[in-house]
């Protein structure tokens, strides 16, 4: 965006916000997907071991060792889960803010928003970041959340409908 013709400050302008989320340690991860895979395979295992040792003091998990771990395994699943919208609300704010023919903004806080309309040109350059590099990320974190809720759920259902 032109400095004298844009109203907008610069760290409000959508193609700086995705420069700074792509930037972002915890955001860049989704950036390929195997990268973000590996993460969130890191924070499942490393919420197990957490969860096997909160159920280790129920008493209702000290006839079967089975139960004890499959809650553990499936509700250690929670915390990708989380990771995974947090990345995903992110990057739809930031899609959203791309695609926009409008751009709101505030000049200094909460109570003098603004909105201003985009020129074409400028439109059409952040339609295309959105696009190719933001609807990509898009399309993994929302098959990453699928996986993740098919998996909970089967587990729920397995937990609930078992006689183990």
């Amino acid at each position: 965006m032109s400095d004298s013709k844009c109203p907008v400050p610069k760290e409000q302008q959508p193609t700086n916000e995705f420069i700074e989320l792509s930037k972002s340690i915890i955001f860049s991860w989704p950036k390929t997907k195997k990268s973000l895979i590996f993460v969130l395979i890191k924070f499942w295992l490393g919420a197990f071991v957490i969860f096997l040792v909160i159920s280790s003091g129920s008493i209702y998990f000290e006839k079967s060792i089975f139960k004890y771990i499959l809650i553990s395994f499936f509700s250690s699943l929670s915390i990708p889960l989380l990771i995974s919208i947090r990345l995903y609300l992110g990057w739809n704010h930031i899609f959203k803010r791309l695609t926009s023919e409008k751009v709101e903004y505030e000049e200094s806080g909460w109570y003098d928003g603004q909105v201003w309309i985009k020129p074409l040109v400028l439109k059409e350059k952040e339609s295309l970041i959105a696009s190719i590099e933001v609807k990509p990320i898009l399309r993994n974190l929302i098959q990453i959340l699928s996986i993740i809720l098919v998996l909970a759920l089967s587990g729920i259902l397995l937990f609930q409908y078992s006689n183990f």
